[in-house]
């Protein structure tokens, strides 16, 4: 007796469908593709930073305006904040090459829009003309002309790579545009943003790779000019001059009263601090609690823990930025990526040394965090741009194949 067996059919994948006719396929493309961790750190620090921002400046802004809704300032706020993480996330989808078309046009426009300030839309404030009211919006051009700059300076030091050793090709045009953009804002007697300015300049020249006597050319250009901006202005050499005063406390009611009460904002806080909202410097103390010197006002709330966690954040900013410029392959990403983590490293920085009393009163926001529509929008676009930088690094993943050795014949 012969007994056939019949072999059981395939086992189907749980992938395929079971009528064939019914098949489809649906294909997410790059949407859910593994992010770098150089994304994760620029995009948790930004997120975090501008939701502590909108908490402190809710808080800053609660004393101001007795007749108002202690919620108005934070709504404002809110509707950058709320306008600029969206346009974040959908600028890091640009490529690259989308931004090195925009440069020219960026520079253009946003020097066009900072012109503005001159006609009758500007404003004036505390000396300054560096605002403009559009339809009831206030806004400070200037901003826009950080990351304008950093593109720009990308694109041109891009084009030139390898005719950075000759010190004329550093100079023309870079020096006279430059110059022509600072002369728009210096227009306005706005030195805080003109060393910002500088700043972005010095990181896209160091992080285009010159040669270090060719960039130190400029760099003692840029602080001469800087100079010759401090003494020939009366009200700058009179607020130096009383940074520099050791009896500061005679000059209270003076251009030292802003920073004095600063630092006792910061020496109220303590370790602990005073509990968030229980500002006694907010009560019409200090002079723009809620802008320049929120720092002082996270320093007395939340005492010296909230303010290293917002150092703490810069420094993953920071981390996240630099990691983009050391691994990326294209001078056009490192150095526009070096302008514009320079930019909003440096100015917190600079920010946090004016509250504690190590720099002068300049006159520079918090990035994130201080008061400020258009600040707050430009640092958001600027890390957009950084997003974008970090889709194009290679994957960490991915490792070259080792040649291994032929294995040994048996005997």
């Amino acid at each position: 007796m012969r007994v056939t067996t019949t072999a059981p059919p395939p086992r189907q994948s749980p992938d395929e469908p079971s009528t064939p006719g019914l098949a489809a396929r649906v294909s997410l493309g790059r949407a859910f593709r593994p992010v770098s961790i150089e994304f994760l750190l620029i995009t948790s620090a930004a997120l975090l930073l501008t939701g502590f921002g909108l908490m402190m400046v809710l808080s800053a802004t609660s004393a101001l305006d007795g007749a108002q809704s202690p919620f108005d300032h934070v709504l404002k706020q809110g509707v950058f904040a709320v306008v600029g993480i969206p346009l974040m996330f959908v600028l890091s989808r640009a490529p690259v090459r989308f931004w090195k078309r925009m440069a020219w046009p960026a520079l253009i426009f946003a020097t066009v829009f900072q012109l503005l300030v001159f006609t009758p839309l500007g404003i004036s404030a505390n000396g300054n003309r560096n605002w403009i009211n559009l339809a009831g919006i206030q806004a400070q051009p200037a901003e826009f002309l950080k990351l304008a700059l950093a593109l720009w300076l990308g694109y041109v030091l891009y084009r030139k790579q390898t005719l950075l050793g000759d010190w004329r090709h550093v100079f023309i045009p870079i020096v006279p545009v430059f110059a022509l953009v600072a002369a728009t804002v210096m227009g306005g007697k706005d030195l805080g943003t003109t060393m910002i300015l500088v700043l972005v300049l010095l990181g896209a020249l160091f992080f285009s790779g010159m040669k270090l006597r060719i960039f130190v050319l400029p760099a003692l250009g840029a602080l001469a000019g800087i100079a010759v901006f401090a003494i020939t202005s009366a009200d700058r050499m009179r607020r130096i001059m009383s940074f520099l005063d050791q009896d500061c406390i005679a000059n209270y009611l003076g251009d030292c009263y802003q920073p004095l009460h600063g630092i006792w904002g910061l020496a109220a806080g303590g370790i602990f601090g005073v509990g968030l909202g229980n500002s006694a410097e907010k009560y019409d103390w200090l002079p723009a609690a809620a802008n320049d010197y929120i720092f002082a006002i996270v320093g007395e709330e939340l005492g010296l823990i909230g303010c290293v966690v917002v150092l703490a954040l810069f420094g993953l900013f920071a981390v996240g930025a630099f990691h983009v410029i050391r691994r990326t392959d294209d001078p056009f990403v490192r150095i526009v990526a070096g302008g514009i983590t320079i930019w909003i490293v440096g100015q917190a920085m600079v920010n946090v040394a004016v509250v504690l009393r190590v720099f002068p009163v300049l006159g520079v926001p918090l990035p994130f965090m201080s008061q400020g529509g258009t600040s707050l929008l430009s640092v958001l676009i600027a890390c957009g741009v950084l997003l974008s930088f970090a889709r194009t690094l290679p994957d960490r993943r991915v490792v070259e194949p080792v040649a291994r050795p032929r294995a040994a014949r048996r005997r």
